[in-house]
C-alpha cells in the first residue's frame, strides 16, 4: 500500500540532501526519518539515496523518481477540495441529452452559461427524441433531458419536469413553391386548410407523440386532415427534406434560426398553437451538478 507519509520523507530528503535538515524541516527528528527512508527503499527494492558519512546524493533512480512522487503528492493535496467541488456540484459529469428543436432555441444559451459558471464539469451531451430519453433516465443512462413533454398526467412519477420555453409553430415550405406560384404568401399567415393536400414532412409519433398531436391538431382545428410524405425523427433532416422539395413542415418558430437553402419560413393564419420544450431529471437524483443544472435552468438567461 502506499504510504503518502515516506514519500513526503522522500521528498524533504532529496530537496534539502540532509537527513538533519530534513528532519527539522518534517518537525521530527533524524533517526526515524532515518528508518523511514531505508523502509522505503526495502519495499522498493531500490536505493533511492547514495549516502557516505559527509554527504547524502540521489542515486539515478532516485532523481528520475522525485518528480513522479512530487506530482503524485500534489495530486493528493488535492483530493480534499476536489471531493468539495464535487459535492457542491462544480466538478464532476453530467450526461445530458436534447431534442434537436432544443439546439435553435434553449440549448446554445443553458449550455453556454452552465459551462461559463461551473468549467470543471464535464458535460456529455447527446441528441435524442423524447421517448428515447425518458427511457434513458428511467434506466439510470442520462442525468438530465430536454424534450418536448407529453401529457404531465403521463409522466412518469419518478421523474421531475421544469417547462422552459413555449413558442408557436411556424411553416417550412420550400423555397420553389413560392418561385413557381405553387404556394402564394399571405400577409395574414398561411392558410393551412388551403394547403393541406400538399405532403407534409412530420416526426413519428412514439418518437414524439405531444410533438406529432400539437401538429395534427393544428389541420385538425382548421378543418383539415394532413397528408402525410414523410417521417423523420431529427429536425435537420425534416428541414433538409424541404429543401429538397419533398413536402412541408409545421415547426418551432425557433428554427428560423436554422437557416437552409431553398426554405422559406411562414406564420401561420389564425390562433397558432405553441410547442413546449422543458428540462427533465430523476426527481430523486442525489448527483449534485445535476441540482446545479436544474436550479441555473430555473433562473433563465
Amino acid at each position: 500500500m502506499l504510504d503518502l507519509r515516506r514519500f513526503r520523507h522522500f521528498v524533504a530528503v532529496a530537496e534539502d540532501l540532509h537527513f538533519g535538515r530534513a528532519a527539522d524541516r518534517l518537525g521530527m527528528t533524524q533517526p526515524p526519518l532515518s528508518q523511514s527512508i531505508q523502509a522505503l527503499e526495502r519495499e522498493l527494492g531500490v536505493r533511492l539515496f547514495a549516502r557516505s558519512k559527509r554527504s547524502v546524493a540521489l542515486t539515478p533512480v532516485g532523481a528520475q523518481w522525485l518528480p513522479h512522487v512530487r506530482r503524485l503528492l500534489d495530486d493528493a493535496a488535492a483530493l480534499p477540495g476536489i471531493a468539495a467541488r464535487l459535492a457542491r456540484g462544480e466538478a464532476g459529469t453530467l450526461r445530458l441529452a436534447f431534442v434537436s428543436t432544443a439546439d435553435y432555441s434553449v440549448l446554445p444559451d443553458l449550455v453556454g452559461r452552465y459551462k461559463a459558471a461551473f468549467p470543471e464539469v464535464e458535460l456529455s451531451l447527446k441528441e435524442a427524441t423524447s421517448d428515447v430519453q425518458v427511457a434513458a433516465l428511467l434506466d439510470g443512462g442520462l442525468d438530465a433531458g430536454l424534450i418536448i413533454p407529453p401529457p404531465q398526467a403521463s409522466l412518469h412519477a419518478s421523474l421531475a419536469y421544469l417547462p422552459l420555453l413555449r413558442e408557436p409553430l411556424v411553416a417550412a415550405v420550400p423555397e420553389a413553391w413560392i418561385a413557381t406560384g405553387r404556394l402564394a404568401p399571405d400577409p395574414a399567415g398561411l392558410r393551412l386548410a388551403e394547403v393541406a393536400h400538399e405532403p407534409l414532412i412530420l416526426f413519428p409519433r412514439p418518437s414524439a407523440p405531444a410533438f406529432h398531436d400539437l401538429i395534427t391538431g393544428c389541420y385538425a382545428a382548421r378543418g383539415a386532415v394532413p397528408r402525410i410524405g414523410q417521417e423523420a425523427i431529427q429536425m435537420q433532416t425534416i428541414i433538409s427534406l424541404v429543401s429538397a422539395g419533398m413536402g412541408m413542415a409545421l415547426v418551432p418558430r425557433s428554427l428560423r434560426n436554422l437557416a437552409r437553402t431553398g426554405v422559406r419560413y411562414l406564420a401561420l393564419e389564425g390562433p397558432v398553437p405553441e410547442v413546449e420544450t422543458g428540462l427533465v431529471w430523476r426527481r430523486d437524483d442525489p448527483l449534485p451538478v445535476v441540482r446545479r443544472f436544474v436550479e441555473m435552468a430555473a433562473r433563465g438567461s
